[in-house]
């Protein structure tokens, strides 16, 4: 049932089924604190170019990602350790090299549905 009040000769309408059932699937503070630096985190462009880079290749070490971005090691190994702090990355040593990929399935299509709309536009 919608229940409207006046506000600047404006009716508002709330639908009280609609909140209620939405406020009782609310996630806490913490998750969407979470799941903002997530996004915060892909929000860098030399960010977002690495994790193109893994979706396009499962796995690459910091040398072959400088290479393909046209950077150094050194600004790879910080991007890197940020998406790894937040799950969006994770390694594997084979010796002395690292390879690194993304951190599962659901970050690549993650991905794949932010370069799916910016490429419809």
């Amino acid at each position: 049932m919608k229940e409207g009040r006046s506000v600047n000769n404006a009716k508002t309408f709330i639908e009280k089924e609609k909140v209620k059932s939405v406020k009782k699937k609310m996630k806490t503070e913490r998750f969407f604190h979470y799941l903002a630096e997530t996004f915060r985190a892909m929000s860098d462009p030399t960010r977002t170019k690495i994790i193109y880079a893994l979706s396009e290749e499962n796995e690459l070490c910091v040398h072959d990602i400088a290479a393909i971005i046209g950077t150094t090691n050194s600004a790879i190994s910080h991007q890197l350790r940020t998406l790894r702090n937040m799950k969006l990355v994770k390694y594997n040593k084979v010796g002395r090299v690292t390879f690194y990929s993304l951190d599962d399935i659901h970050i690549n299509n993650l991905f794949a549905e932010g370069l799916r709309h910016v490429e419809e536009k």
